[in-house]
């Protein structure tokens, strides 16, 4: 069980329990001084003076939309480039000068990770160190000072206890978190800001796809492309998003749930859809787009890999041509948001591609193995979660 440092303990229950006029508009806490992932120190605890009960939600209806949650966090660079200290306050707006770097340049990245109540109402976070990781590569890519791994997952902890009545029940939802580093210092000339900023809020989500647990239906897009080789393609740049907003609606008005990309230089290769990684399955053999620099690393896409390995298929990250998905016998989707989504059909041109979505499907499979650790429902023997009450 990860434990949390007693000075983060002791701000949380002041700012739970006492009076934010008294407090002013922030609580400070060092990051420096919490703990790791393998320190032992006093963990949290809650009064049972009705903090833990949940919010007023309906959590049996509950989509993919922002629902604002009490507290965020936030931790600036010091001039020397490190970040020193965080800070705890009630979610809000933040102020940016009209010359910040993320404006202007869009010097930004964003992470998602979430929080998932077990049935006990303890708490499990789900390898929040990658997300740490992959943060700081594409702070390197675009030239950012980045928070350390520890610094990371304490500030993700945090905003899971702060935001703890917010989690959904057991099998109801999740608590998407939401970590952002930005450019936040003004700057005119293309360059660098001269100052950023860490942020984490979080909102209660269900499902990412408004068909649930339905099978998608995407589209094979040959217009527009989602990255290039050597762009950003590979890091969670905010740049990469945009400009794929006009191939999604123009997908959704047809019907569609999301766009399929193809490679920019041969146009006959997978790269991701939108919001999540590609998998097919041929027989044993489970294949998915090599991560080249195009394509994200994900978090479950990693996962999914190593878990499909132990299960005992062969799995191959390589590049997939348009031609060997629509012979697959079974195609599916992974990301935080989505989780492992079945394919239903492809549309690629003038055909489409139906897949026969069996009960014993291999994504359902591995659909069942991943959430059941999420959910502290099957044992992790991979020290992938992190459990915090």
């Amino acid at each position: 069980m990860i434990q949390t440092s007693p000075r983060l303990y002791n701000l949380i229950q002041y700012l739970r329990l006492g009076s934010l006029s008294q407090l002013g508009a922030y609580i400070w806490y060092s990051s420096q001084a919490a703990s790791s992932l393998q320190q032992l120190n006093k963990p949290l605890a809650y009064s049972a003076n009705g903090e833990d009960e949940h919010a007023n939600v309906d959590w049996d209806n509950l989509g993919f939309g922002f629902m604002p949650t009490d507290y965020m966090y936030t931790m600036k660079c010091s001039k020397d480039g490190s970040f020193e200290q965080g800070q705890l306050s009630r979610y809000g707006n933040v102020e940016l000068s009209p010359s910040a770097g993320v404006l202007n340049y869009g010097q930004g990245l964003y992470e998602g990770t979430k929080a998932y109540r077990k049935e006990d109402g303890r708490l499990l976070l789900f390898r929040p160190d990658q997300n740490a990781i992959r943060m700081k590569m594409g702070a390197d890519r675009l030239c950012m000072p980045c928070p350390s791994i520890d610094q990371f997952v304490d500030a993700v902890k945090g905003v899971a206890l702060a935001n703890k009545r917010w989690v959904p029940p057991s099998g109801k939802g999740t608590l998407y978190i939401r970590p952002l580093l930005m450019g936040s210092g003004p700057v005119l000339g293309l360059g660098p800001a001269p100052e950023y900023t860490f942020l984490i809020y979080a909102s209660p989500v269900g499902n990412y796809f408004k068909e649930g647990l339905a099978p998608l239906n995407l589209y094979i897009e040959e217009e527009f492309h989602r990255a290039s080789r050597g762009g950003a393609g590979g890091v969670k740049s905010i740049t990469n998003y945009a400009p794929v907003l006009k191939a999604i609606a123009r997908a959704k008005s047809r019907g569609f749930s999301d766009v399929l990309y193809l490679d920019s230089v041969n146009k006959r290769y997978l790269e991701e859809v939108s919001s999540c990684n590609i998998f097919l399955v041929k027989g044993n053999v489970i294949s998915t787009p090599a991560a080249n620099g195009t394509i994200l690393q994900g978090v479950t896409r990693r996962s999914v890999i190593e878990i499909a390995g132990d299960h005992g298929y062969q799995v191959e990250e390589r590049a997939i041509s348009v031609d060997e998905l629509m012979d697959a016998d079974e195609v599916f989707c992974t990301g935080t948001a989505v989780g492992v989504a079945p394919v239903g059909n492809i549309t690629y041109q003038d055909r489409r591609v139906e897949y026969k979505i069996r009960a014993e499907s291999v994504s359902q499979e591995l659909y069942s193995v991943l959430e059941g650790i999420k959910r502290g429902l099957i044992e992790d023997k991979k020290g992938w979660t992190i459990e915090i009450s």
